[in-house]
């Protein structure tokens, strides 16, 4: 008899949260019990997915057919590493969050509460059903309701019109996504119409079906990962929502994109062309340079996290890329070092990005401003969110000893090892591409010195920044989860590494496991010791046990002969918050050197202005080249429609009349 204790148990876990969504609707109003008691249940199934789907990683392959959708279209569910790997992202990111969630909803806050809770809590259900999914129709089901849900969910506060339309673009690219992906699945199941993915590993794909298949997932998965240039909706969204939404959307909503390509390529699609790696590499790119210069420019806190998910889903689709490059090439052992960073970078983005948006969302709570003009020494009032919004920085700008470097280092050590491709144009190329990745990884370390720097640091830039207050509880317990993951991600890489290895065997059949263990839990060396290798837990001893020392022997040495003098103020005494650099002073460099990538709006004032007015304004150009060209259309299309639908009878009788003259003019002919 089959083991499927692993998956009824995640069944179970996604059903509990359906019930937790359930009573939140049915007592609508009682806010403590929503707050106090669903949303830290809610966390508690989290954590039980993630050790279940823990367990599901290395086990064995486990499928299950539900009662349930239409007579003939059952559901089809199955768990394998794959499946497990993302459930375990979604798990862990999603108990942090929900914890945060119970002390950040306030009363009377846009949506009921009770509402609020059935949305947030079927949205975790759905992205669960996505990843157990096993047929078109289930995912499908499981897709629409997560659009749906998160839609409902991002114009929380719908009172403003800016919110609804921030959620209307959001909804309507996440449906014309959607008819991608069913148009992806519609060619792998062929002329049988057997939606279960089990047809489709086993149907035979002649001629341009395999890529035909392989574009419409890109295309469908894109819209809803913020890919270049179907991102238009994120920066949009992820501000607009409430901050532990944006950290879910950000942190797992844009993992179920990725584990849905990398389901269609690596498992459904038997067989992978080297090109399509570097049509993947190419536009994550492009996303993630477009998305570090967009996000070093920002004066808007959650706008700056916003794109830089776009950096960072660019980061995750180039290692995606490159693994399909290796893995057509035949080197299937640096195929599964590029996915390992893949995976590891998905894993970590969920962890630090869902600590940052939900950072901002104290912040938010605490001033009322996400301005980044407006804020400015709330280290004082904030220390806690201010030390583990540090912790979240620190990852994601790719330093050592956090988990943000681990990811990055592991992609740049399999960008070392492309010479060996026998493809001479790749050859040229991919040095250029890991040359660009050092270019992003710098910006990005820029943004977020602008980003803690001008939030948390220096002098308050408004008068009611004094009334500021720290997180509570709830709140700090769920950051100090993510800040937790984020170090224990950063100091135990082989673990990790290993934890991943049935995955990546799963998908491109060979695994670091072998080159993890052999060097204990200290050193990660992917390939070999001699060729490259890093020891986080030297680093991080370092940093905890010399430099102390340093600071200890230089107090002793100089003791007695230092005094404290005011600091130097260039001659000014009169130190205010206007001589601080601003985050648009911050930013002016990145603007200069980058100018062709914006679309600028600038008002100067006359030299004769008593109370002069500067004004630049940064946009993105994609907007005005692409989206609104599209959009003309369709209101042309849309007048001329109407101009046909007079609601005359005579007039559509004539338009009945003239269709069969014509249709018999042709038939004849």
């Amino acid at each position: 008899m089959r083991d499927l204790s692993t998956i009824n148990g995640l069944l179970a876990v996604a059903t509990g949260w359906l019930i937790i969504g359930g009573l939140g609707i049915l007592f609508p109003r009682r806010f403590t019990l929503i707050s106090r008691v669903l949303f830290p249940l809610g966390a508690v199934l989290g954590l039980a997915l993630a050790c279940l789907a823990l367990t599901g990683i290395a086990g064995e392959v486990q499928t299950i057919i539900l009662p349930l959708g239409l007579p003939d279209l059952p559901f089809h569910l199955r768990l394998d590493g794959l499946s497990g790997f993302f459930l375990l992202l979604l798990g862990a990111a999603s108990a942090g969050i929900s914890t945060y969630a119970a002390g950040y909803f306030r009363k009377g806050g846009g949506t009921a509460p009770g509402l609020q809770c059935l949305l947030y809590h079927v949205f975790l259900a759905s992205m669960a059903f996505v990843m157990l999914a096993d047929d078109g129709y289930a995912f499908m089901v499981a897709w629409e309701t997560m659009a749906l849900t998160s839609f409902f969910l991002v114009t929380s506060e719908h009172r403003h019109a800016e919110i609804r339309r921030a959620g209307y673009l959001y909804l309507l690219v996440a449906h014309v996504g959607a008819v991608g992906i069913l148009l992806s699945f519609g060619v792998m199941a062929g002329s049988a119409g057997d939606y279960t993915f089990d047809a489709m590993r086993e149907f035979f794909h002649h001629g341009a079906w395999p890529t035909i298949a392989f574009l419409l997932a890109v295309f469908g998965f894109g819209a809803k990962a913020g890919v270049l240039p179907l991102h238009i909706w994120l920066p949009e969204a992820h501000p607009a929502a409430p901050s532990p939404v944006s950290a879910m959307m950000s942190g797992v909503m844009l993992k179920t994109a990725i584990y849905g390509l990398m389901r269609v390529t690596f498992d459904l699609l038997q067989a992978q062309l080297w090109w399509w790696g570097l049509i993947l590499l190419l536009f994550g790119l492009a996303s993630a340079i477009f998305g570090v210069i967009f996000s070093a420019i920002q004066t808007d806190m959650k706008r700056l996290l916003a794109y830089s998910s776009i950096e960072n889903i660019g980061l995750i689709l180039v290692g995606f890329g490159l693994a399909i490059i290796f893995k057509s090439f035949l080197l299937p052992h640096l195929a599964a070092l590029a996915l390992t960073a893949t995976l590891y970078h998905c894993l970590n983005h969920a962890f630090f990005k869902s600590l940052l948006f939900l950072c901002t969302g104290s912040v938010l709570h605490a001033t009322g401003e996400r301005n980044l003009g407006k804020l400015g020494g709330l280290i004082h009032r904030m220390p806690w969110v201010t030390w583990l919004a540090l912790a979240g920085v620190l990852a994601s700008a790719g330093l050592p000893p956090l988990n943000g470097f681990v990811s990055e280092w592991l992609l740049l050590q399999s960008f070392l090892f492309t010479s060996g491709l026998p493809h001479g144009y790749l050859n040229m190329l991919l040095p250029v591409v890991a040359a660009a990745l050092a270019l992003i990884a710098a910006l990005a370390g820029f943004a977020m010195v602008k980003f803690f720097g001008v939030v948390f640091l220096g002098q308050p830039r408004e008068e009611k920044l004094a009334a500021a207050h720290d997180a509570g509880r709830l709140e700090r317990l769920g950051l100090l989860w993510l800040a937790v993951g984020c170090v224990a991600l950063g100091l135990l890489p082989n673990l990790v590494i290993m934890m991943l290895d049935p995955v990546t065997r799963l998908l491109v059949h060979s695994g670091l496991s072998a080159a993890a263990s052999s060097h204990g839990w200290w050193l990660l060396a992917p390939i070999s010791e001699d060729r490259a290798s890093y020891s986080p837990a030297i680093f991080f001893g370092s940093i905890a046990l010399f430099m102390p020392l340093v600071f200890w022997l230089v107090r002793r040495r100089y003791h007695g002969r230092m005094s404290r003098v005011p600091a130097w103020d260039c001659g000014f005494p009169l130190q205010t918050s206007r001589m601080q650099d601003t985050a648009e002073g911050f930013g002016q460099p990145i603007r200069r050197v980058f100018s062709p990538f914006f679309k600028r709006t600038r008002e100067h004032p006359s030299a004769f202005d008593t109370q002069p007015r500067y004004l630049s304004i940064v946009e993105d150009p994609i907007w005005y080249w692409l989206y609104v060209p599209i959009t003309r259309i369709v209101e042309f299309g849309t007048r001329l429609i109407a101009f046909l639908q007079e609601g005359r009878i005579a007039v559509y009788l004539l338009y009945s009349f003239a269709t069969l003259i014509i249709l018999l003019v042709l038939t004849r002919g």
